[in-house]
């Protein structure tokens, strides 16, 4: 497969390198830990810009998009070419203002964990399963997998950015 139609399927493909996703799934909550230890409150909900997101606001996303995640997840394996159900990230992101990082990192660990042993109990038989994403095409459970450890090292990223 071309690198275009892969950056189609997955556009977080470019973050992967070599890297296995497993891994960096299953590191990301202490890096996250780690990452915002000792920054305040007030540090983590500074935004660069009016549109643009704090600390704060990536963590709450990242617990959203962890529970998308487990439903996609699921429904891949348990349904015959299950159809995902894509979600306006901006919409969700109007309640960020209410919630604590530590509510988003919190929410985020304990379904990232709970992801976790489902993917290990799926892998390596469900990695073949196909899905469709509307908007991006026919993606496979590793696919999905690539994904969340891609959107991970985006996020880590920008975090890491903007706390220095």
């Amino acid at each position: 497969m071309a690198q275009d139609q892969i950056e189609i399927l997955n556009p977080y493909v470019r973050f992967l390198r070599d890297e296995d996703p497993l891994t960096i799934i299953a590191s990301t909550p202490d890096r996250l830990t780690q990452l915002i230890a000792g920054a305040t409150d007030e540090k983590l909900s500074l935004r660069p810009s009016p549109k643009k997101w704090a600390v704060r606001d990536i963590l709450c996303h990242l617990a959203d998009t962890e529970t998308a995640y487990a439903f996609r997840l699921r429904q891949t394996v348990a349904e015959a070419h299950h159809l995902i159900q894509p979600y306006d990230q901006d919409a969700f992101a109007a309640a960020y203002e209410e919630r604590t990082s530590k509510e988003g990192l919190d929410t985020f660990s304990a379904i990232r964990n709970w992801n976790l042993l489902f993917i290990r109990s799926a892998v390596p038989a469900a990695l073949p399963k196909a899905v469709t994403h509307p908007e991006r095409g026919t993606m496979t459970f590793k696919t999905i997998l690539e994904t969340m450890a891609g959107h991970d090292l985006n996020h880590l990223t920008q975090i890491t950015a903007l706390l220095q």
